[in-house]
């Protein structure tokens, strides 16, 4: 049997086309991706496969009293139909704690929770053959609210209650007096990664009671790990490959159609393909949690922080995901990049009847920035000082303390930062529009957004700076893998590195290739498809990889040189009542490139003395303050307090 395409090929580039550190050198995959002609996970296929269909809960919470699959198992092109009855090892998966069902056995407890499955040999046949198995629900009452969750008078969701975590952070004199106080109340909505190319993947039974799965994930190891569970098989049985993956963004960090797929080609001993449409992915995957925080900062006159007080709540969704790690960094971030001699945090995670959340850029550290950058410029205003300059006051660097009691060890420029931005000169708008009196907005930074021509636009600056930890938190044994090998192959040296890290998009591929060279000055270096033959390479999040994955790396080639060579107004997802009002790109609108303005980019070059080359990572910071800068400036043009987002036109209107 041949898979074709391949999920993802060996890659190799010559040190003329791309060269080693330092350089900006061209991805491997980019030619592939801007044609059309590179693999993803949807695009696997082999002529004998059918194809699987999920069959998910209408209902937020309710109790399974009966699953009739009689009528559908007698539709022609029907292979198989199975239920929790058929999951033949543990019935239960998840990232940090295993309480998310395979397949729901006695009640659903989110609207789309996976409840039977289906193959056949047409994926048509399949989602009509799906329709007519026989739910009998009783619906019960959903808990929507995360505080409410809290309260012991609401429905216990698990058997363990509604309480996921609560992180408390103490620092300081618990009873501090300020001479200026400002509180407020935020909330920041549920969010989607929007990926765009929807989860899929391809499992081929071996013949052997095994099974090979290319899929595209975040994480081959803990896949293979749940999945070994499910199946009831050892992790030699059980083979992941990355299939292509067109985007991730902490969205497939948890399963989706993994067990689904395995468990319908080895009771058919099928190739099965499962692929996700739009509407179905909103479903099969974790959101950003939604959050509602309670900030008070107390200040001196002068503007120097005296404390920070915050109350935050993180709905968690229906199962665990890794709702404990997202309170983590909520919480042990949730005062800022500043120096707070006080500090008093309390963070919880929830489960509720949502949607289950879990990973997405920021994770949690972007909830907490909409709150305490709020607060920051209420306090500015309450002191009479520049927004600016009442964050660099109180910022953080080289050697200063988190709330956790961490000293910061690598140059922390926030200042500098926050300096060099107000410095930038606002240039002037070129050209007239509509009227000589008034200066063309589009030709501003931030143009008009691609909402207006220009008319009725009253514009506004704001400022807000966050920071993010690179790796996993909260002491996490943090560590990747990696395999080099070098060899002589008709005459020519070849470098092949061998990771299960996944390339998502970040530009992996590239890295792993330029460390190579730079280590072992060889041109040709390619990178063998990441699979679960080699150690872990931990999830492709966090921003992680780089660090840890390209310091494997390197750390593999220095062994072969000893042997030998020397958010902020769009996106949200509306659950009402507990059921996604708009599961689709056309209501949960997203920016597209004619939504971005010109924006002029400075790099501070400090190193991590800790890291390979010194590196810092740059993909989710500008995630995390973008919004709260958004609303900032959004604030600034119209006077409105705005304490949610994301922002909506009703929000700054008059009427609805």
């Amino acid at each position: 049997m041949t898979i074709t395409p391949p999920a993802q090929a060996p890659v190799g580039v010559s040190q003329a086309e791309a060269g080693g550190v330092g350089t900006s050198a061209p991805r491997p995959d980019a030619t592939p991706k801007v044609t059309g002609q590179f693999a993803y996970g949807s695009d696997l296929w082999m002529d004998d496969m059918i194809w699987g269909v999920t069959l998910r809960s209408p209902h937020p919470y309710a109790r399974i009293r009966s699953i009739a699959i009689g009528e559908v198992l007698a539709t022609g092109g029907v292979y198989a139909v199975l239920t929790h009855a058929d999951v033949p090892g543990q019935n239960v998966c998840g990232l940090e704690h295993a309480d998310q069902p395979v397949l729901a056995e006695d009640v659903v407890r989110y609207q789309g929770e996976p409840v039977a499955l289906v193959a056949a040999d047409h994926p048509e046949i399949a989602r009509q053959a799906a329709k007519k198995i026989a739910v009998d629900y009783e619906v019960l009452h959903p808990v929507t609210d995360a505080r409410q969750a809290l309260d012991p008078a609401a429905p216990r969701l698990h058997p363990q209650g509604n309480l996921v975590r609560h992180l408390k952070i103490r620092k300081g004199d618990p009873e501090p007096a300020a001479d200026v106080v400002v509180t407020g109340t935020y909330q920041v909505g549920m969010q989607d990664q929007a990926f765009l190319g929807p989860e899929a993947g391809l499992a081929v039974p071996d013949g052997q009671g095994g099974v090979d799965l290319y899929v595209a994930t975040q994480w081959l190891h803990v896949d293979q790990k749940q999945i070994c569970a499910a199946l009831g098989l050892p992790p030699e049985q059980v083979r992941l490959v990355l299939a292509g993956v067109g985007g991730a963004f902490g969205g497939r960090e948890d399963l989706s159609m993994h067990v689904h797929a395995c468990l319908l080609a080895l009771h058919t001993g099928k190739p099965v393909k499962m692929s996700y449409n739009r509407q179905e992915s909103f479903f099969g995957h974790v959101h950003r949690h939604p959050a509602r925080m309670r900030y008070e900062h107390g200040a001196a006159r002068d503007g120097t922080l005296v404390y920070v007080r915050a109350e935050i709540y993180l709905d968690g969704g229906a199962y665990t995901s890794s709702t404990p790690a997202v309170v983590g960094n909520a919480g042990t971030m949730g005062v800022g990049p500043y120096v707070v001699p006080s500090v008093h945090v309390d963070c919880y995670g929830l489960y509720t009847n949502n949607p289950p959340c879990g990973a997405m850029r920021g994770f949690g550290s972007v909830q907490a920035a909409f709150g305490y950058e709020a607060q920051m410029d209420k306090l500015a205003a309450a002191l009479g000082l520049d927004p600016v300059e009442l964050r660099c006051r109180n910022a953080i660097g080289m050697g200063g303390e988190a709330p956790t009691g961490q000293i910061v060890d690598s140059p922390a420029p926030v200042a500098e930062l926050l300096r060099r931005l107000q410095a930038m000169p606002l240039p002037e708008a070129t050209g007239n529009h509509n009227d000589n009196a008034r200066p063309d907005p589009r030709g501003l930074p931030g143009g008009v957004a691609n909402t207006t021509h220009g008319e009725g636009v009253v514009r506004g600056v704001g400022y807000a700076v966050g920071y993010k930890n690179v790796g996993f938190s909260e002491g996490y044994d943090d560590y990747s893998t990696a395999r080099v090998r070098l060899e002589v192959t008709a005459g020519e040296p070849v470098v092949t590195v061998h990771t299960a890290a996944a390339e998502v998009g970040q530009g992996l591929v590239a890295v792993e290739q330029q460390i190579c060279r730079t280590e072992l000055g060889v041109d040709r270096v390619v990178v063998s498809p990441a699979d679960t033959r080699v150690g872990s390479g931990g999830s492709t999040s966090a921003s992680r990889q780089t660090y840890v994955t390209g310091g494997a790396v390197k750390a593999a080639c220095e062994r072969i040189r000893e042997q030998v060579l020397g958010l902020a107004i769009m996106e949200e997802i509306q659950v009402r009542d507990g059921q996604i009002a708009n599961p689709s790109f056309t209501d949960y609108l997203i920016p597209t490139i004619l939504d971005m303005p010109p924006m002029r980019v400075e790099v501070l070059e400090y190193p991590d003395p800790n890291a390979p080359y010194g590196l810092r990572g740059v993909g989710e910071p500008p995630t995390i303050s973008s919004g709260p800068a958004i609303a900032a400036a959004i604030r600034a043009a119209t006077g409105l307090d705005l304490p949610l987002i994301p922002i909506k036109p009703e929000h700054i209107t008059d009427t609805p």
